[in-house]
C-alpha cells in the first residue's frame, strides 16, 4: 500500500518524549481483579520496547474496559505485568494530567517508560468527535506541552474517534506503531491484491457489520463466495423464506436487526450464486445438539451450523486462494456447539490460501486451538478489521494521515 502516514522510522526519537497509545484491554477475573490474559501486552511490547531502545522517554496511554463494567480497573496491575514482559521497569502514575503526572513525565530519562492511568477514567474519552474538536479537550491541552511525538499503536480501537486516539494528532507530529502498521499493510494489501478464488467466512453476533462487508466485497468483486454462519446465516435463511422458528426470529428482532432481513433479501437477489447459507443447522434441544435440515427447523434456538454445511464450507475454503474470516460459526463457548467454529478454523489452517482471521471471538478461538501460527494474519481488532473490510475509513488512521509531519 502507498505509505500515507508516518511510522516510527520517520522520526529521530533520541531524548524525545513520545506519547504512545496502545490497547492492553485485558480479561480480568471479576472475583479477584487479576489479569487473566496478557496477549495484548505482548503484542504491543515490540512497539514500546523499540521506542525505549531508540532512546525515547516513553509515556503510555491505554484503557481497561469501560464505566459500569466489573473489569473497569486502574492500570497499576498492567504496569507490573508489562514490566515483566518488557523486562524493563514500567513506572505508573494513578492520574492522567495532574501536576504529579506532568512532573513524572518531565522527570523521565531516555529509555524510561511511564504508564498513565486508565484513559477511560476521563469521562470525555467516551465521546466521539472530529480530531480538531478532540484536540481542544483538557487531556490533550494539558499533555501536549510535555510531548514531542504521538504514536498510535491501538489498531483494535482505531475505528473510534475518541480523544486519546485522534486528539493529539492535530498539533503533534504523529506516527503509526508497529502493530498498527502491520495490520494496515497486511489487510489493505490483501484486499488490493486478492488472489482468486476469494472467500469470506462471516458469522458472529454483529450481523449489521458483516452484511456491510458482504455488500462491499460483492459489489467491488473482491469476493467469489460468502459463507454465512451464526446470526448472519439465520438472517439470510429468513430472507430466503426459510422458517427458522419464532424463537430465532424474535432473537433477531429483539437485537434490532430486523432491517437486515430486507437488506439480505436484496443481496440474495443481486448475488444468488455468491452467497452460501447453511443447508442444515444445529439446534439446542433440551440442552443437547441436534442437527436438522433447514426445511425442518423446529422452534428451538439455532446454536451452530450443521455437519453437512461444515463439510460444504470446508471444501470451498480449501479450494480458495484468499480467505477472510470474521465471527464464530455458533455458540462456541459450549463444547457441543463449537464444532462449526473449530472445524472451519481447522479448514482455514490446513488450506494453502492466504488467510486473515478477524479479531475478537474468532481470533480467541484460533489461539485456543493453537492454530494462530498456521494463519497468515490474525488481527488484533475485530471492530477495526471489519470496518476496513466493509470499505470504510478508520477514524484514527485518517487522523494519522492528516497529522503534522514534523515540528
Amino acid at each position: 500500500m502507498d505509505k500515507e502516514f508516518n511510522t516510527i522510522d520517520d522520526f529521530d526519537l533520541e531524548n524525545k518524549t513520545v506519547l504512545v497509545r496502545i490497547d492492553i484491554n485485558s480479561p480480568v477475573d471479576p472475583s479477584t481483579g487479576i489479569i487473566l490474559d496478557d496477549t495484548r501486552m505482548k503484542l504491543h511490547a515490540e512497539t514500546v520496547k523499540e521506542l525505549s531502545n531508540k532512546g525515547a522517554k516513553v509515556v503510555i496511554l491505554a484503557h481497561q474496559s469501560r464505566p459500569g463494567k466489573d473489569d473497569f480497573t486502574p492500570l497499576s496491575q498492567h504496569a507490573a505485568e508489562f514490566s515483566k514482559i518488557l523486562n524493563i521497569d514500567v513506572k505508573y502514575t494513578d492520574s492522567l494530567f495532574s501536576k504529579n503526572t506532568t512532573q513524572d513525565i518531565q522527570n523521565l530519562k531516555p529509555h524510561e517508560i511511564l504508564l498513565l492511568e486508565n484513559v477511560r477514567f476521563f469521562a470525555e474519552e467516551s465521546l466521539s468527535a472530529p480530531p480538531k474538536e478532540q484536540s481542544e479537550s483538557i487531556l490533550v491541552k494539558n499533555l501536549t506541552p510535555y510531548i514531542d511525538y504521538f504514536v498510535n499503536d491501538a489498531f483494535a480501537a482505531s475505528h473510534r474517534s475518541q480523544i486519546s486516539l485522534v486528539g493529539f494528532t492535530v498539533n503533534t507530529p504523529s506516527a503509526a506503531g508497529r502493530v498498527m502498521e502491520e495490520e494496515l499493510v497486511t489487510i489493505e494489501n490483501a484486499l488490493k491484491n486478492v488472489e482468486k478464488p476469494c472467500v469470506f467466512l462471516l458469522g458472529g453476533m454483529k450481523p449489521d457489520d458483516s452484511i456491510d462487508v458482504i455488500e462491499n466485497v460483492l459489489k467491488n468483486k473482491t469476493a467469489d463466495y460468502i459463507l454465512t454462519t451464526g446470526i448472519v446465516a439465520n438472517i439470510f435463511l429468513w430472507a430466503k423464506g426459510i422458517n427458522i422458528g419464532d424463537i430465532n426470529k424474535d432473537f433477531i428482532i429483539d437485537k434490532g436487526y430486523l432491517s437486515m432481513v430486507d437488506k439480505s433479501r436484496e443481496l440474495l437477489n443481486e448475488f444468488p450464486d455468491k452467497i452460501v447459507y447453511p443447508k442444515d443447522v444445529a439446534i439446542d434441544k433440551e440442552g443437547k445438539r441436534v442437527d436438522v435440515d433447514i426445511n425442518n427447523i423446529p422452534n428451538n434456538p439455532i446454536f451452530d451450523i450443521g455437519v453437512d454445511s461444515i463439510i460444504e464450507y470446508a471444501k470451498i475454503i480449501r479450494n480458495s486462494k484468499t480467505i477472510f474470516a470474521n465471527g464464530p460459526a455458533g455458540v462456541f463457548e459450549r463444547p457441543e456447539f463449537a464444532l462449526g467454529t473449530e472445524d472451519l478454523i481447522n479448514a482455514i489452517a490446513s488450506s494453502e490460501g492466504f488467510s486473515i482471521i478477524g479479531g475478537g471471538h474468532i481470533a480467541a478461538a484460533t489461539v485456543s486451538l493453537g492454530l494462530e501460527n498456521k494463519m497468515n494474519h490474525v488481527s488484533s481488532g475485530g471492530g477495526a478489521c471489519i470496518t476496513l473490510l466493509s470499505g470504510k475509513k478508520l477514524a484514527a488512521v485518517e487522523a494519522l494521515k492528516n497529522s503534522p509531519k514534523e515540528t
